[in-house]
């Protein structure tokens, strides 16, 4: 397989190459389909499914370990990867329990996650420009959000919280002051070290049977138990993106987000760049 001329993360990372997780287990309840229910991550805006998009990104940005966690209708997205050529270099890890909460997904990554390097964790579900991406991996941050400023407050956006340039809260519903806040986009950019203790922290809360809770939490935890500073941000506010929950999404993102992107240009083996 070959990859873009670029500057590659996975050369500045120390021994082991940064390693991307894309979170797509779930099936996406809350969307409505005409014909037959999609894993949320074969969506596709401008002939191109979210995974698709997803690879050329990382492709881009130099990172070419990627793992895949799946649960719904995983043939249907290892076809979607034989079709793009990456059936055999793209990892797919099965969550049988995909119906109960992320954090099952994050515990049946355990191995992924304790493999060593650096790794971006990511949402699957998501429609971006490939600069978020950029920001994240050229980020002095070892472990790093991603923040939007421009979002409408409500139950459902996960928050990140700034006081004194600081991280100081992560989570939908917010209790603590705060300077300023955002939206979080779902990217993370996490080091060794952080990636290894989302394991212990993932089965607490299957061990305290909570297994319908967000991934975010255990993600929370170590924010909220590090020393101040441990964790930084990239503020992208302005760039085009939205997450895929419900019909008025998939409306947003092919009206709004869509004709804003700036398309990375990433040869995969299977399709032809720009198009399908």
């Amino acid at each position: 397989m070959t990859f873009p001329e670029t500057i590659r993360v996975a050369d500045t990372v120390g021994e082991f190459p940064m390693r991307a997780i894309i979170l797509a287990a779930g099936a996406g309840w809350r969307l409505e389909f005409d014909g037959d229910r999609l894993p949320k991550v074969l969506l596709s805006f401008g002939g191109k499914t979210l995974l698709r998009r997803h690879i050329e990104i990382l492709y881009h940005c130099g990172v070419d370990e990627v793992v895949v966690a799946v649960g719904y209708h995983p043939e249907l997205i290892d076809a979607e990867l034989t079709d793009l050529g990456v059936a055999d270099s793209v990892e797919t890890v099965i969550n049988p329990d995909y119906t109960e909460g992320s954090i099952v997904t994050l515990w049946t990554l355990r191995d992924q996650l304790s493999r060593g390097g650096d790794i971006i964790l990511m949402d699957g579900d998501v429609l971006y420009d490939h600069r978020m991406m950029d920001r994240l991996l050229a980020s002095p941050h070892g472990n790093c959000f991603l923040l939007d400023r421009g979002f409408e407050p409500g139950e459902e956006p996960t928050k990140l919280c700034v006081r004194d340039g600081r991280l100081v809260e992560f989570h939908k519903v917010v209790d603590v002051d705060f300077d300023y806040w955002g939206e979080s986009v779902g990217f993370f950019r996490l080091s060794e070290d952080v990636a290894r203790r989302l394991v212990p922290g993932a089965k607490g809360y299957l061990d305290a049977g909570r297994r319908d809770e967000l991934y975010d939490e255990a993600l929370r935890d170590i924010l909220l138990s590090d020393p101040p500073g441990s964790f930084g941000f990239e503020d992208v506010t302005g760039l085009p993106w939205t997450e895929i929950d419900f019909a008025e999404d998939v409306v947003h993102a092919n009206e709004n987000v869509l004709p804003r992107l700036v398309e990375p240009r990433a040869e995969l083996p299977g399709v032809a760049v720009g198009g399908d």
